[in-house]
């Protein structure tokens, strides 16, 4: 995957987490806006991390 479109993702999910953050804080839950918090950085840090699996044709 094109480093820009990995860019384009990873700020995609910062700016959903933190709306749902926000989102959760306005309601008053405590523990759900620490889960979507931490899931959001967790989905970033894993799309960096794990390359992209490549799939090869093996001939018999």
């Amino acid at each position: 995957m094109p480093t820009f479109v990995k860019l384009a993702i990873s700020l995609i999910v910062i700016l959903v987490a933190a709306a749902g953050y926000a989102l959760q804080a306005h309601l008053g839950q405590v523990g759900p806006k620490y889960a979507v918090l931490f899931l959001g950085a967790f989905m970033v840090i894993a799309m960096w991390l794990f390359p992209e699996v490549s799939r090869k044709e093996i001939r018999n």
